[in-house]
This record gives structure tokens, C-alpha cells and sequence, in this order.
């Protein structure tokens, strides 16, 4: 089985890089992408346990870029960590999600639901690279005895149409596709039927964008047949996963189930391949799918 779209603890996943590696494993996975939102802080540890495994894993990232007020993800594959621009437009989004992050607990406050926001804060710090983002904040809130669950989190105060609600501030999605594909990477719209943006997509494609996220937990049978329509159209590479953030979180269920059929992994590796600046390998180590 073969998943390209996993979050550990580097940035709002429950496994740290080494537990997810192995909890993949155990399922069948034996392809994988980390690909945590503004940080590629996971993938070393969890190359290292790969390559114990014998586990073919694929280095990510999931960058938040901003349209309209509104988020929309880009991963990126096979990029280096020392692409052009990249550690600085990393570097701009986290202290973005910092600055966020104490607006949101200004508004919890206000909203009688005060959280312990510089905890939050010293401790993404402290990880030097850590993502800070909703979902701990909504644990926070869970700690706090303000709500009983994640969902409950979002649904009362950390949704879009929630009172405690922030926008993201950051590079546009044109912007993010640009520098990913300039750098090297394999640009792929995320989950783009959640909260659909096709209206973006023409836009993006000018911009360097060659793939798109065709097989994702939030996507049923008709949504996918749609962005596969899409991708073809495009001539864009279908890529795909859970898009997992560990056990007790949204879809948790798809861990496993939610994959990318093998076909369009090889479309994948010879893309990265044609890049201006291929990998020296496509895998940082290598198992079958």
C-alpha cells in the first residue's frame, strides 16, 4: 500500500516520525510520504526508521498558502530542505501560526474558554521546527476542560465559521507552487475537493503545478472520478493518502485504507525525475510498493 499524505508531531499529528513509520508498516504500508504542514522537521527520523524497514519513503511537505482569507495546501514532494527560498518561507509561516495562535487565545479568553497559549508556544519553539496549529490548540481547549473532544473543539471555537476563528496570512498558492517546483519538487494540490477550489487550479498549473490530490480521505467515489476528470484534463499526476493525524482525530479510520493506487506512484517518480533539479534518488530508501 502506498500513502503520501501522513502527519507526526512535528507538526499536528499524535505519532511522533518514528511511531508513524512503524505504525505504517504494521498496516501494509509500504510506500509513505511525512508531510507535515510547514515543516520538513519529521522526514530524517522518519527516513531513518524507513530504511530499517525496508520501507520506501518519500520526503514531503504540506506548505499552507493563503487565497481569498482562505487556506489551501500544497504538497510538495521530493523537495530538499535547502530549496531556494524554502527555510525562509517556512521560517515566515511558522512565526505566522505563532502569531496566530496567541490572536486565537485572545478571542478564547474574551470567549470565557481561556487556554494556556504560551505553553503552546515555548514548545513549538523549543522543538526548533515545530509547527504550531489548530489542533493543538484545540487539545489545549481539551486540557482546559472546555470541550470533550477535537471536533467538538472545532465545531464550538476553532472552525471558519467559528467565533475564535484567525485566517492564515502567507504566500499565495501560485507563490507556493513556484517556489516548490523551482526548487526541484512535485507540486500537488491537497485534498482539493474539501472546500472545493477548482476555480484555482487553471492558475496553478501556469504557476508549475503537475499534480493533484485525487485519493483523499474527505473525497468519496464521485469526488474522485471528478478530480481524476481534472487531472487528466490537466494532464496533472493523481497522488494520494489518508491524510492521517493519528488515532482519536478526524478520519482516523482511512489510515490504511485511503491509498494511492501503484500506477500513479510511478507517474509520480518519473515526474520528480523530468524536474530541473531531480533527486538523486526518488526514494530515501527503497522497498516495493
Amino acid at each position: 500500500m502506498i500513502d503520501l499524505h501522513l502527519h507526526t508531531t512535528a507538526s499536528d499529528g499524535r505519532c511522533s516520525p518514528e511511531e508513524l513509520v512503524t505504525r505504517a508498516w504494521n498496516t501494509g504500508i509500504r510506500t509513505m510520504s511525512v508531510t507535515d504542514h510547514d515543516t520538513m522537521a519529521g522526514v530524517k527520523p522518519a527516513a531513518a526508521i524507513a530504511a530499517r524497514l525496508g520501507m520506501a519513503l518519500i520526503p514531503g511537505i504540506e506548505i499552507t498558502a493563503v487565497h481569498e482569507g482562505k487556506d489551501v495546501h500544497v504538497l510538495a514532494y521530493f523537495l530538499s530542505e535547502s530549496a531556494p527560498g524554502l527555510q525562509q518561507m517556512l521560517t515566515s509561516q511558522r512565526q505566522q501560526r505563532l502569531g496566530r495562535a496567541r490572536e486565537i487565545a485572545r478571542r478564547l479568553d474574551r470567549l470565557g474558554a481561556p487556554i494556556d497559549v504560551n505553553a503552546l508556544v515555548d514548545a513549538a519553539a523549543a522543538s526548533g521546527g515545530k509547527s504550531l496549529a489548530r489542533p493543538q490548540i484545540a487539545q489545549a481547549l481539551i486540557a482546559a476542560g472546555h470541550v470533550s473532544s477535537v471536533p467538538e473543539a472545532f465545531d464550538k471555537y476553532l472552525g471558519e465559521d467559528s467565533p475564535a476563528y484567525v485566517p492564515h496570512r502567507g504566500a499565495t498558492p501560485a507563490d507556493v507552487v513556484q517556489l516548490v517546483t523551482q526548487g526541484g519538487g512535485v507540486a500537488s494540490l491537497a485534498h482539493p475537493g474539501y472546500r472545493p477550489k477548482d476555480d484555482i487550479i487553471p492558475q496553478l498549473v501556469d504557476a508549475g503545478l503537475t499534480a493533484i490530490e485525487v485519493f483523499h480521505s474527505a473525497h468519496d467515489g464521485p469526488a474522485q472520478a471528478h478530480y481524476l476528470s481534472i487531472a487528466k484534463r490537466w494532464r496533472l499526476v493523481p497522488t494520494g493518502g489518508s491524510d492521517y493525524h493519528g488515532e482519536g482525530t478526524r478520519r482516523a479510520e482511512f489510515f490504511g485504507v485511503t491509498v494511492l493506487p501503484s500506477e500513479y506512484l510511478d507517474a509520480l517518480i518519473a515526474l520528480a525525475a523530468s524536474t530541473a533539479q531531480p533527486p538523486t534518488s526518488p526514494f530515501e530508501t527503497t522497498g516495493a510498493a
